[in-house]
């Protein structure tokens, strides 16, 4: 039996009718979405629907800028041409609404995945090969999760940039001429504008077809030609310049001015540029680190924690859900698996498609954003697999019909997926429409502080600035938690004017390390300065430039103990002291004698105790805070004892809080939930029962 991939002779219009049907498959599976979501009224603002993930204000905010320049004060904005997201963003609102632009530009751009897929297939003369892998992988859980209608970011390019440059490579190491070498070159040169976060992965390709040349056709000239151009093509210097030196190159080459031995000189030193220029290593290495990264980081004198640890993407998952993202289920990723070994076996140019394969399955460690890369490399493998198992089958009809059904099973799991897969938008109506109001009041002078999930969608609908937003998130994490958080509204309302104009006169750098580190690298007391924040009576405060106001979302009660580990620590030696209590559900089961409140916590009524696990705690405080029928709070407290944990029932919103004193004297929960603040150092601006804003009177 040959179990080569056959020649299935397509015609070009073939091939073009194959991506196109392709194409309308995978945008019409992501058009699901938009229809149960156009039923549901507070996913509407501005006549359509909202976007479903934060950082898509990022790009959203930078679209405004260019079309409005109404964030000269945002120093985080980024510039039009900096990306293809915004740039192409700022085009299409020139003729459609903002809002639809954002909500479907995601569905156009992240279906091109079919057609390099398609060509791929093309290239070995079995263009259904990739008909078939294209309509699994444009669909695949995990690329769909990132690249549905409203998930508005630059992972609409994460697997059709790599996978566009990754055929061009194919196609050089099969024709070997200077065309595909250009295209190669060129992709690579465009690929950091289409997604910069990948650009190891694209290091890691390239790497892999330099190997691959040595390796198979380290006699030729075009292989040390090929790689000097991809070397040049990855260089860290301006565009116009590594333009320059593709050309002169390429001619040099094409007029056979370039012996072999020239040549070979040519790409061991474009390569060693490369590997020192590119900070190769380093960059990987880097990246490997910063989603393996543990607890709290030693950065000079100071210890904050990190990020990573509390990004749900970068956290570890269970193969089964590795497996269901990259190929719906484990049974479909082990075929899968086993088709790609044999697939490269058989045609060793997909050697080339590994990195991204090994990408994918880096989730293991690094989280499940990962496996997004190996998706289009496991299509290919388990799609190989049914024509591996079916070489023998006589009849053609027979044999693809075989193929066509399995294909379908196969995209079952990833259909169940999106039809059952109903994410909300990052924000309702309501919450909009407060934002909105606000955006009356503030200016885009003022500065929001806010946890850095809201920075974006802050940026986009109040035109104001944060200390810290979804890119921003680092040392500055501890100061915004920190005011947050803490139990003194004078040090709140003092370390708000600090940090922003700080902030602002320093030019914009880290707030915590401008205030605690010395110029010769060692550190202040923090606690000594918190504590001055909160007891002194003497503190200096700089002058007022600007406004700044506190944002208390009721959605951030959710993540709230999240947003205390980064404060609730010695920054000077790690203490690794307990984290306060706080525990909060929906599900209330009142059986007379007792309140069931779900996972072992339970309200001993007769004894005014709280039962967590087998330890009995007494009821300090009860509160029960409720809006009226105007739309007013009202609070209502018992105390039953000096000491003990603290109850908090809130019908508005259904739910049930058990916390400590550290929650109950929080900004957040006194702020934000009770709606008590200190009028001489905050003025309410916006108070509804999803929003929260005050202004800062100081």
């Amino acid at each position: 039996m040959n179990f080569s991939l056959p020649n299935e002779r397509t015609s070009t219009l073939h091939v073009i009718l194959l991506i196109l049907f392709a194409y309308a498959f995978s945008v019409g599976m992501r058009l699901i979405w938009i229809d149960w979501a156009s039923g549901i009224p507070e996913f509407h603002w501005n006549a359509g629907l909202m976007i479903n993930t934060n950082d898509g204000y990022y790009f959203a905010a930078a679209a405004q800028h260019s079309l409005s320049g109404i964030f000269e004060h945002n120093p985080r904005v980024a510039e039009p041409w900096s990306s293809a997201t915004i740039a192409l963003t700022a085009l299409g609102a020139k003729f459609f609404p903002l809002e639809s632009v954002m909500l479907y530009l995601p569905v156009l751009v992240s279906s091109l995945v079919v057609v390099p897929l398609i060509l791929i297939g093309r290239l070995f003369n079995a263009a259904y090969f990739g008909f078939f892998a294209a309509l699994i992988a444009s669909i695949a859980w995990s690329y769909y999760n990132r690249t549905m209608a409203g998930y508005y970011d630059t992972d609409m390019f994460s697997a059709m940039a790599p996978m566009l440059i990754v055929y061009f490579l194919m196609a050089t190491t099969i024709k070997e001429n200077v065309t595909w070498a250009l295209l190669s070159a060129l992709s690579i040169l465009a690929y950091p504008f289409l997604y910069d976060q990948g650009l190891s992965v694209i290091y890691a390709v390239s790497l892999f077809y330099m190997g691959y040349m040595l390796l198979f056709h380290r006699k030729e000239p075009f292989t040390y030609y090929s790689i000097a151009l991809l070397s040049v093509a990855l260089f860290l210097l301006p565009v116009w310049v590594k333009f320059l030196l593709i050309a002169a190159l390429s001619v040099a080459y094409w007029r056979g001015a370039l012996s072999l031995r020239l040549l070979l000189v040519l790409a061991v030193l474009a390569f060693a540029v490369f590997l020192v220029n590119g900070n190769v290593v380093s960059l990987i290495w880097a990246k490997i680190a910063s989603y393996t990264a543990k607890g709290t980081a030693a950065d000079g004198a100071l210890h904050f924690f990190q990020v990573t640890q509390t990004v749900r993407e970068a956290g570890k998952i269970p193969f089964s859900e590795i497996a269901n993202r990259i190929s719906g289920n484990t049974a479909a990723l082990i075929a899968a698996s086993l088709g790609y070994v044999a697939l490269v076996v058989r045609h060793k140019a997909f050697i080339l498609t590994l990195p991204l394969l090994g990408i994918g399955l880096f989730a293991f460690w690094g989280g499940l954003r990962f496996t997004i890369y190996a998706v289009p490399v496991a299509a290919l493998g388990v799609v190989y697999l049914l024509y591996f198992i079916t070489a023998g089958v006589a009849s053609r009809k027979i044999r693809y019909t075989v193929i066509g059904v399995s294909t379908a099973v196969l995209l079952a799991a990833h259909i169940v997926h999106i039809l059952e897969y109903k994410v909300p938008t990052v924000m309702t109506a309501k919450e909009t429409a407060a934002l909105d109001r606000f955006k009356s009041i503030a200016s885009p002078k003022d500065y929001t502080i806010a946890w850095w999930d809201y920075g974006y969608p802050l940026w986009f609908y109040t035109h104001t600035n944060t200390l810290i937003d979804g890119g921003k998130h680092h040392h500055d994490n501890f100061i915004v938690s920190e005011i947050l958080t803490t139990s003194s509204a004078l040090e709140a309302a003092r370390l708000s004017r600090i940090a922003v104009e700080t902030y602002v006169s320093s030019g914009y750098k880290e707030i915590a390390d401008t205030l605690f580190l010395r110029k010769d690298g060692t550190a202040e007391n923090v606690a000594d300065y918190l504590d001055t924040l909160r007891y002194g009576e003497n503190v200096s405060l700089p002058a007022k430039s600007r406004e700044v106001y506190l944002y208390l979302p009721w959605r951030m009660i959710d993540i709230l103990p999240t947003v205390t580990l980064f404060s609730n620590l010695d920054l000077n030696t790690p203490d690794n002291r307990p984290q306060p209590y706080f525990y909060m559900t929906g599900a209330v089961q009142d059986t007379g004698k007792t309140l069931d409140l779900g996972n072992g916590v339970s309200v001993l009524k007769e004894r005014n105790v709280v039962k967590i696990g087998d330890r009995e705690v007494p009821i300090k405080e009860f509160y029960q805070a409720g809006y009226d029928q105007n739309n007013k709070l009202q609070v209502a407290r018992q105390q039953f004892a000096s000491e003990g944990i603290n109850l908090i029932y809130l019908p508005s919103y259904g739910r049930f809080l058990v916390l400590d004193d550290y929650y109950l004297n929080s900004t957040f929960i006194q702020m934000g939930v009770f709606e008590r603040y200190d009028p001489k150092l905050f003025e309410p601006v916006i108070l509804d029962p999803l929003t929260k804003i005050y202004r800062l009177k100081v």
